[in-house]
């Protein structure tokens, strides 16, 4: 980390410089980060998920200056495009060869698959190696207040769909990760002797607090994966005898569905967690069953770092809740009142967090950071909860016009944007949709134009292809004459809702 912290000081960062990361799960992430942070730099997380509009308004809006990425075609070029088009003068670029054991035959493969790119190397560029290429002797950055320290801009959605850069501070993610830590008690969490398996993408604030922060917090070895792979990773903790899991339930879905599942070894893990969306009962109860390890889900956000509440390794569980607050932090049901009114007990309310994990403010938009705030401090997170009188939480719907997909979040205006954009589109509305594997998925509704062709799904998705991210696609779509609208002409959602809830139901029958 020291090497790294020196590479970049070298490349000028410092307090108030930005640097992006736009890397899959590899080693280049961990050491970036840090490495980064220990310069007195800022860190802003980028997917690889996003479609290339969504990456230029991050650059922009940001404030990114240098990124680091791989020479893969899936992310060098789109990041090369950024050095015209954006505010953006530097990319570290890196390769996986140089982080495995047998670098020769790595990069001979992937070239042989073509999944490299050619760099096109000049000034504006950097190998990864020769960032690390010094010393390791850098000019330690002088904290005044890790509370106020801006550490990392991890950009979230929002009911407009335009991203927003929720401010993270240093003292945010010491909170949380210590809030992390208390859920694992002495006997379940071994300092030093874990073995923590990564499949969660690491530019996602539940990785990053769950993964990095609190793996390394606890001193366990961190067994990266770039992507979650079924038998890959069954095989990886069986052989590597992993301990420690977290995961978004669509991942426990695909365990739990594997054919002959109970031949496999899951018995060496001890701690278990997940996150991102809500999980069955069903689910919890058959995981421990097979694997011996109780299946803790909690909630959390980007905005409070991914902490909020969680349910104990060795606390009561209740069905369908997410568990209680975490040390340290608040939480509150009120009404959608200006005042922010709480609501009687058992009653429905928007959950409210307090805490010192939640956000210092959203990047260079006030406005937008005053809506999120109660009058007496507290994050309103567009999620409507009930509260038992133990304290423990469920999420039972929301007010913001999202989905959850498979642990991301996916806004329907984005989706609407990009399909209004087919000259043939009259009329579109998108609502999630139940899916079994990932939660929810984004079906659209459209009317077409008087005279046009037919549209089918295969064709929508080709169009939409260049102009959303993966997890953001289509994955059913129906043709309509019209779409039901309320008495002042808005398109009516709730109605195809509540339709699409009536055909599930009468299919489970």
């Amino acid at each position: 980390m020291a090497c790294a912290a020196a590479g970049f000081q070298s490349i000028g960062v410092q307090q108030g410089i930005h640097v992006g990361l736009y890397l899959p799960n590899t080693p280049h992430y961990i050491i970036s980060f840090f490495g980064v942070l220990k310069a007195g730099g800022t860190v802003v997380n980028y997917s690889p998920l996003d479609a290339e509009s969504v990456l230029m308004h991050k650059v922009e809006d940001s404030e990114t200056d240098i990124m680091v990425t791989l020479d893969l075609s899936g992310l060098y070029p789109q990041m090369h495009k950024m050095l015209s088009t954006t505010r953006l003068k530097k990319i570290v670029v890196g390769t996986l060869a140089e982080m495995s054991a047998q670098p020769e035959t790595t990069c001979a493969t992937m070239n042989k698959n073509g999944l490299l790119a050619l760099v096109e190397w000049d000034d504006a560029h950097l190998a990864f190696a020769r960032l690390l290429d010094n010393d390791g002797v850098f000019s330690v950055y002088p904290f005044r207040d890790p509370a106020t320290t801006l550490a990392v801009l991890q950009y979230t959605g929002g009911t407009t769909g335009v991203p927003k850069g929720a401010m993270l501070t240093h003292g945010n993610l010491i909170a949380a990760t210590a809030q992390f830590r208390s859920i694992g008690e002495p006997g379940v969490i071994e300092e030093g002797q874990e073995r923590l398996l990564v499949v969660l993408p690491l530019f996602h604030i539940f990785a990053l607090s769950v993964n990095v922060l609190f793996g390394i917090c606890i001193g366990a070895e961190l067994v990266l994966h770039v992507r979650f792979e079924l038998d890959a990773v069954l095989r990886a903790i069986k052989n590597q005898q992993i301990t420690v899991f977290a995961g978004v339930p669509s991942m426990y879905t695909a365990i739990l569905a594997k054919p002959g599942l109970d031949a496999q070894d899951l018995t060496s893990l001890t701690f278990c967690l997940s996150g991102g969306a809500p999980i069955s009962v069903a689910q919890a109860q058959q995981f421990e069953q097979l694997s011996g390890c109780r299946l803790l889900e909690g909630w959390g956000m980007t905005e409070t770092a991914a902490a909020g509440c969680f349910t104990r390794a060795s606390g009561m569980q209740k069905a369908h809740s997410c568990g209680t607050a975490l040390p340290g932090i608040s939480l509150r049901l009120v009404d959608d009142s200006e005042s922010a009114d709480p609501v009687a007990q058992g009653q429905r309310g928007e959950l409210c967090i307090k805490g010192p994990n939640v956000m210092s403010a959203y990047w260079h938009n006030p406005q937008a950071t005053a809506e999120a705030m109660t009058p007496d401090g507290y994050f309103r997170t567009g999620d409507i909860a009930l509260m038992d009188e133990d304290g423990y939480i469920s999420i039972v719907d929301r007010c913001k016009d999202m989905i959850l997909c498979g642990g991301f979040n996916v806004y329907p205006r984005i989706i609407e944007s990009a399909i209004f954009e087919h000259p043939s589109v009259a009329e579109v509305a998108v609502i999630g949709v139940y899916d079994a594997y990932r939660g929810e998925s984004p079906k659209a509704f459209i009317t077409l134009k008087k005279g046009a062709e037919p549209l089918s799904l295969g064709q929508l998705s080709a169009f939409l292809k260049s102009r959303l991210g993966k997890h953001e696609m289509v994955y059913a779509l129906e043709i309509r004459s019209d779409l039901p609208k309320t008495l002042v002409g808005k398109l009516a959602k709730k109605v195809l809702i509540d339709e699409e809830q009536v055909k599930r139901t009468n299919a489970d029958h």
